[in-house]
């Protein structure tokens, strides 16, 4: 056994301990499905036959995502509604080799007022607070958005274990989950092994993030699965499956630096993961589709797809969180249209 391997088993074996010791709090219901509460995911032992069993039929998977896009989307008054309810559940995101203090404050400015306060008043919704979810950096800029969004309810969301690879050593990447919560980010963004999917080795991949929950500890977990990377649709959905056993909080599609991101596909496939868990377990786990999600219709195909697969109590940013850097201003310019009859130039609404 290598000693990656051994450290898994230790710090998966230190995750049921911490799960006992965090079990009072999460005994509250976040969600509901066909009408039963759930509670939030503690995880649960790896299941091995469930793994296994799980099946893909791909071509009905791709047809269901091709009517989805094809059916008439809202209009009006309930179009802009969805738009709004997209920006509650969006995480603003700037993970560039470029990065800056500067971009990232101005990032979280633009965090606490999403929509230009003369918009607003065209609107009618400068008293709906309307504010996006989180703010995801890399750990280096925890503390600089921290300070830019004090006071707002914005969380900030670190990247985690070797972002956006995920090939440093455990130590390393577990160490660097504990440095940021130290810092105070509020949710983890944590990659997984690939090469544990291809290779079938759910024991070692289940190990690997239920290390990581025990790292994050109270502080929400999203597990990036890499879809574009993992080739098939039956490694996304068993792939789903394993991070659900482990503790993951989220499941999500990619970093946004693969050459395939979020596609409807591969959501649907998750988000009946999910479902199929629900039912199953009793408990909730949350999705973020990212990468690739630039235009407002795309955001209301994504919520439109939540609502169908998993109900109204997933709409929420508790639930569902659009992973985004461009999108924002494309919504902002369907609001305008909405408000104005007019299309505005897009330098109008920069992000940051």
């Amino acid at each position: 056994m290598s000693a990656d391997q051994n450290q898994y088993r230790s710090l998966a074996h230190a995750a049921e301990s911490a799960k006992a010791d965090d079990h009072s709090q999460r005994e509250q219901s976040i969600a509901t499905l066909a009408g039963h509460a759930l509670l939030r995911n503690s995880g649960m032992p790896l299941n091995l036959d469930w793994v296994r069993e799980v099946r893909v039929n791909t071509s009905a998977v791709e047809r269901r995502a091709q009517s989805h896009v094809a059916r008439r989307t809202v209009k009006k008054e309930w179009q802009a509604a969805w738009l709004l309810r997209a920006i509650t559940c969006m995480d603003l995101t700037t993970l560039s080799g470029d990065d800056t203090e500067e971009r990232v404050r101005r990032l979280c400015a633009k965090a606490r007022q999403p929509i230009q306060q003369e918009l607003e008043q065209k609107l009618g919704v400068q008293d709906l607070g309307i504010k996006v979810a989180a703010v995801c950096v890399y750990h280096t800029f925890v503390e600089t958005a921290l300070h830019a969004l004090e006071g707002t309810g914005v969380h900030v969301a670190a990247v985690s274990t070797g972002f956006p690879a995920g090939l440093s050593p455990l130590a390393e990447r577990v160490a660097e989950i504990r440095r940021s919560v130290e810092a105070g980010a509020q949710e983890i963004d944590v990659v997984i092994t690939r090469a544990h999917v291809f290779g079938g080795r759910w024991q070692a991949l289940y190990d690997e993030i239920a290390a990581f929950k025990q790292a994050c500890g109270a502080v929400h977990m999203k597990v990036i699965l890499g879809t574009g990377d993992l080739l098939t649709l039956r490694n996304v959905a068993r792939a789903s499956v394993v991070a659900m056993m482990a503790g993951a909080d989220f499941i999500k599609t990619s970093t946004g630096k693969e050459p395939t991101n979020a596609t409807l596909p591969v959501g649907f496939v998750m988000t009946r993961a999910i479902r199929e868990y629900a039912q199953q377990t009793g408990m909730a786990v949350g999705f973020k589709p990212a990468g690739g999600i630039r235009t407002a219709k795309q955001s209301i195909d994504w919520l439109a797809m939540i609502k169908e697969e998993l109900g109204p109590s997933w709409m929420r940013a508790e639930m569902f969180r659009l992973g985004a850097s461009g999108l924002l201003g494309d919504i902002e310019r369907q609001l305008e249209h909405h408000a104005t009859g007019r299309y505005s130039a897009e330098y109008r609404h920069p992000i940051a």
